[in-house]
This record gives structure tokens, sequence and C-alpha cells, in this order.
């Protein structure tokens, strides 16, 4: 195997991508490599129809089921080639869904591109993520240029590749926008999260998460409490929020903040076994569905973000107490 290879094909119509992607899984078949294939249900499709019986040969998944959030799909493509890529490559086709996101849902995916390239720099992995051009925005299409090392079928000069802890800085340049609803919340310290565990629940519930949904919320803040008092000064506030999409929890601490040995991105990452940090935060992410922070030796704020279900929405609003 050869070094990690992290390719975008912006292609221009279909012929284009059944025909380079085809080619693409060929190649890895003939090799002996993994084959995954994450697309939308019609370019899996065209790729049947272009590899016929070889088809079978590969696994395929549609999009929507793999790009959910960015932190739960990475996690699932690392799973997959630690079960998958002892002692061969693995080839990815994974084309990342951006219809319908938020600003701040289309910022985390480009960062999770950038991090693809810091999560399997030490594997022989190859990955190949299409980007229709005709109907992604620009500022998408765009971002595959710096998150990319290669541009497939484009010249060099339209690299514009940026390290990934520069461009890890550029999505936090923006910051936390202040929460709604005043500047009152749940205070908690070490021994004394009780009374916000009690709060979480109800207001989960109320707001219709299911049970499952509800403890993934609780384990969250939970997590990223003793984070805050091991770190941040011994003591935090949590506030609740909702919006029509999600269930909003916000942990804040007072500072004091000791920073800690580990490696870059940590809880951005899988950690690697025996890392010094990285896996609570690296928990929360899994947990939850977004997660944004603000980390800050004069107090940090992180904000956890969970999906309400699909379905009429009570009014959005706050709790503090």
């Amino acid at each position: 195997m050869t070094g990690f290879v992290h390719q975008a094909l912006r292609y221009r119509s279909e012929d284009q991508f059944r025909d380079t992607v085809a080619r693409f899984v060929r190649d890895g078949l003939d090799a002996g490599d993994t084959l995954l294939v994450v697309v939308s249900v019609r370019n899996i499709a065209l790729l049947g129809e272009a590899l016929g019986s070889r088809f079978r040969d590969l696994e395929s998944h549609d999009a929507l089921d793999w790009y959910d959030y960015p932190s739960r799909t990475l996690g699932r493509y690392h799973s997959y080639c630690d079960r998958h890529g002892a002692g061969r490559r693995v080839r990815v086709v994974g084309e990342p869904v951006w219809a319908g996101r938020t600003d701040f849902e289309t910022r985390e995916w480009m960062r999770y591109e950038s991090l693809v390239n810091v999560a399997f720099a030490g594997s022989g992995h190859w990955i190949l993520c299409p980007y229709d051009v005709r109907v992604l925005p620009e500022r998408v299409v765009c971002s595959a240029a710096r998150t990319h090392p290669e541009l497939l079928h484009e010249p060099r000069a339209a690299v514009d590749y940026a390290d990934p802890a520069d461009f890890f800085a550029e999505c936090d340049e923006q910051g936390l926008a202040r929460l709604p609803g005043g500047a009152d919340g749940i205070r908690f310290a070490g021994g004394r999260t009780a009374a916000v565990r009690r709060a979480l629940k109800a207001y989960a519930r109320r707001l219709g998460l299911s049970e499952q949904r509800a403890y993934d919320l609780v384990a969250a803040v939970h997590e990223t409490m003793v984070n805050a008092v091991r770190y941040g000064g011994g003591q935090g506030v949590v506030r609740l929020h909702s919006d029509r999409d999600h269930v909003i929890c916000e942990i804040s601490d007072f500072g004091a903040h000791v920073p800690v040995t580990g490696p870059p991105f940590a809880g951005h990452l899988p950690p690697q076994q025996g890392a010094p940090g990285g896996h609570g935060m690296w928990l929360v992410r899994q947990l939850s569905d977004l997660v944004d922070d603000d980390l800050d030796p004069g107090g940090s704020v992180v904000r956890l973000y969970f999906r309400r279900p699909r379905r009429d929405q009570p009014a959005a609003g706050s709790v503090n107490s």
C-alpha cells in the first residue's frame, strides 16, 4: 500500500461521475482493495449500470444514511477501516450530503473534510469525494480545493489546499453567538450535578426526544460537565434552549483552565489507545448531533445540539432556573 490519498472529484455531468468513479472502483477491485461506496441513490444506480456484475463485489450505502452528522460519520469510516483494512487498502467513494444544511452545519461538514486528512494520515487508504458542481453552492465547491490535497482531472494550480490546523482555526473564527433567554442558568460543581441531570431529563421529554436520545443528551452533558470541573475551575453553568430543529445544551465554566497535553484536534478525532486526552469529548461528539465550542483559559463554552423529532413541533423556548 502507498500513503493515504484524499481526492475530490468536482463533476459536471452524470457521465463524468459514472465513468470516473467506475474506473476508480475497477482499479481498486483489480488491486484487491476493499471497496466502500457511499453516494446518493441515483449515483448508486449509475454505478450499478456501469459496473454490471462487478457491482456485487463492493459494499454500497445511501449517503443519507451515513452523512447525518460529521463526528458520527468520521467514526463510521474509522470503524469500517479498522474492521476491513488490516493488511489491505480500503478505497472509499464518499459523497457528503450538502443539501438542506444550515450555515453552521455546512461549516462543520467542511471541517470534517479537512479533518479526514488527519484522521487517516497514517493509513494507506484512498478516499474519493465527489462534488456535483451543477447543484452545490459555490462556497462548498470552492472548499473542496482547500480540504483535499488533490482534485481529480484538474490542474495542480486549482488546488488551494489548507493545512488542517489552519482550516480548523478558520472554522472557529466566527465564534459562538449568545443564546437567547438571559444569563441565568443551572449551576453545577464537582459532586453536585444531580439537579442538572433531573432538569435535562425533564426538558428532553417535554420536547419529544426519544428515551434513547434523552439518555444520550444526559450522558453527553454529564461528560462535558466533568471536563469543566476537572479543567475549567471546578464549577460552571448549564443553559438549555430549543429552536425548531434542535435541543441545545450549553455548558460554560469560569476559567482557571488547565491545558491538557494530547494530540492535535483532541476530541474531534478518534483517540488513539493510550492517548492522554480527547476520549471524553470524542464520546460527547458521538452522542451529540453537533458540537460547537469556544475554549479559553478565561472561561470556556461548549454547546451541544440534539436534533428534535421531525413532526409538529412545540414552540421554541428557553429554560433558566
